[in-house]
């Protein structure tokens, strides 16, 4: 399937409680979600899609040669952010809150 489905409309975060409560997952509420009010909805053609080769294996950029999320973060705080420390903690991080 090539066609996507495109949305317009706004979007806004909610920690409304009686939100959140209908999104629960593994036993736990998510902290916040994204209410979209949609103002028009469509399919939209996979011309683009299959132009950019997004799903070519071939054209994906080798993970390793990005600089990590911790490297982003030190660089943007100008180091006030501990850089191999996000990285080296994140696995644990995940694990406890991915849910």
């Amino acid at each position: 399937m090539g066609e996507t489905l495109r949305v317009n409309g706004r979007a806004a975060i909610s920690t409304d409680p009686a939100l959140l409560a209908r999104f629960p997952m593994q036993g736990k509420l998510p902290r916040s979600v994204i209410v979209v009010h949609v103002e028009t909805a469509y399919f939209q053609c996979p011309k683009s899609l299959v132009r950019s080769e997004l799903w070519n294996p071939a054209k994906h950029i080798d993970r390793k040669s990005l600089p990590s999320t911790g490297t982003i973060l030190a660089d943007i705080s100008r180091g006030a952010a501990g850089g191999e420390q996000y990285d080296g903690e994140y696995p644990e991080r995940m694990k406890a809150t991915i849910y």
